[in-house]
């Protein structure tokens, strides 16, 4: 299903015709509309190019937040203020800031340009929260960025050499309908704990309704009415909803904090904005520094904490980047109707790739392995079928660069409501799933569930995979079970199993 009113679009040929192309993109074969047509498959894809420019910028404006999130993650503005490493270095905010939307930027444009699929590349949040929570405690930030560049290495021969479309062929169609769903539920989750929907609590159930079961914060209050706006929209079919949610949505929150002066939330202010305070005002441009370029230090970490710990955190980064991918790229492509009868989508060996080399150079750029981001559903809604829109979301990347203050006028809950609304409808693939045999349903529902309850996509598609070779084999049905199956998930028990297995090799 399309937020622009339109049932969800499967592949199919249109046909070559003048007026075909003009219908959709607005001229003949000849000139610049018919050669981006005929690259991209605009037409071929059921779109247009308004589509296109206006999904890759929805799709920015619900990405935009790690260029705020990840230096805020990563470093500070003095080292008292950033996550320190072994040796006492840190990484200066500015400067992770300027490199996360250049690597963004280059690394979907690219994306755009060879897998030609509308999907956007950014600094992954899994990955960054694991390097400055985990990995610093034992290593230097240069050798950490260092052990993300051989991650990135090893997707990109897995993805060259055809293991990993290998193993995405080896998946059953009930999983791959299951990651699917999964997701929705997941950023339909980020959406209620980024807005202050559903906050944690100290004791009781592990999560709420906003505070004690009551919204209290107008900025939950104004993702609320953003997500009803947007659901209006798209039950009405009208063109851009999410767009069209995200601009009103904005343009109240800025009003709100103008009147009320709501500020940021703190200890002392639990009902401030949660990451960006929607305000026009100040300095809006400014020179990127580029200075981490290149400060990475690939084979230090093995010769400070040993081969042994050095390669665990390795499989660690391997295994988290590569089925959290393969995971959101899967649901994405559902999503937007690229997706074929096995699961499989266009240029599928081309986006593992590029996705591979993103982590390269998020280590290289010092801003954390970049990896597709399932927030690209949101642009997808908005009618996004082809690589242009990508290519759109990249350069808005590469001008957030001199505009970071700009781009924090849009507050994370107006796209949090996008979130919400994009997971409602990725969930329209449930129907997919076999709940009627036991041994389809169980793995299935474990996928979907776990995703949003440990917040990883890795760790869901881990539960369905092994869970799938367990209960078919006790059903008798290990003949169908593809080998390679049984080898990943074997992998998944050693991944869930790393903390113990370190400590025993150790």
């Amino acid at each position: 299903m399309s937020t622009t009113g339109q049932s969800q679009v499967e592949p199919r040929k249109v046909g070559n015709t003048r007026a075909a192309r003009s219908t959709a993109v607005g001229s003949g074969g000849a000139g610049p509309r018919g050669v981006l047509d005929a690259y991209f498959r605009i037409t071929e894809r059921g779109s247009t190019l308004t589509r296109e420019f206006r999904g890759g910028i929805v799709t920015f404006f619900t990405m935009a937040y790690i260029v705020i999130l990840n230096p805020l993650i990563l470093g500070g503005f003095s080292a008292d203020a950033a996550p320190v490493d072994v040796a006492g270095g840190w990484l200066p905010a500015e400067q992770v800031g300027a490199m996360t939307g250049l690597t963004a930027g280059a690394m979907t444009i690219l994306f755009g340009l060879v897998a030609n699929l509308p999907f956007g590349l950014a600094a992954g949040l899994g990955i960054n929260s694991f390097l400055a929570v985990s990995v610093i405690q034992d290593v230097t930030w240069p050798e950490a960025m260092g052990l993300v560049v051989i991650n990135g290495v090893l997707i990109v021969i897995f993805g060259l050499t055809g293991i990993r479309t290998a193993i995405f062929h080896a998946i059953p169609k009930d999983l791959k309908a299951a990651i699917t769903v999964g997701i929705g539920l997941f950023i339909t989750f980020i959406g209620f704990v980024d807005s202050g929907f559903v906050t944690r609590t100290p004791a009781g159930p592990p999560v709420q309704l906003g505070d004690s079961g009551s919204i209290v914060s107008i900025p939950t209050m104004i993702f609320v009415v953003g997500l009803l706006i947007m659901g209006a929209l798209v039950a009405r079919g009208v063109q851009g909803a999410i767009l069209i949610g995200i601009v009103i949505s904005t343009v109240l929150a800025v009003i709100a904090e103008a009147v009320l002066k709501i500020g940021p939330a703190t200890a002392d202010n639990p009902h401030g904005w949660h990451l960006n305070t929607p305000v026009l005002a100040g300095q809006f441009a400014s020179l990127p520094d580029m200075s981490l370029a290149g400060n990475f230090d690939l084979f230090g970490s093995f010769t400070r904490i040993g081969a042994l710990a050095a390669t665990m955190l390795v499989f660690t980064l391997v295994f988290t980047n590569f089925f959290d991918a393969m995971g959101t790229m899967t649901g994405l492509a559902k999503n937007a109707g690229l997706a074929h009868k096995d699961g499989t989508f266009p240029r599928l060996k081309a986006a593992f790739v590029v996705e591979g080399l993103g982590a390269v150079s998020g280590g290289m750029g010092s801003s954390s392995s970049n990896t597709v981001y399932v927030d690209s559903a949101a642009g997808i809604g908005e009618g996004a079928r082809t690589g242009l829109a990508a290519i759109v979301t990249g350069l808005l990347f590469l001008g957030s660069m001199f505009f970071t203050p700009l781009t924090s006028v849009v507050p994370i809950e107006v796209a949090a409501a996008a979130l919400v609304l994009v997971g409602t409808l990725m969930c329209a693939q449930i129907k997919e799933i076999n709940f009627k045999r036991f041994s389809s349903a169980m793995p299935a529902f474990l996928t979907l569930i776990t995703m949003p309850l440990t917040y990883s996509i890795a760790n869901g598609i881990g539960a369905g995979f092994i869970a799938w070779v367990v209960v078919n084999t006790a059903a008798g049905r290990y003949r169908k079970i593809h080998p390679l199956m049984w080898i990943v998930a074997a992998g998944f028990l050693v991944y869930f199993a790393r903390g113990p297995i370190t400590v025993l090799l150790s």
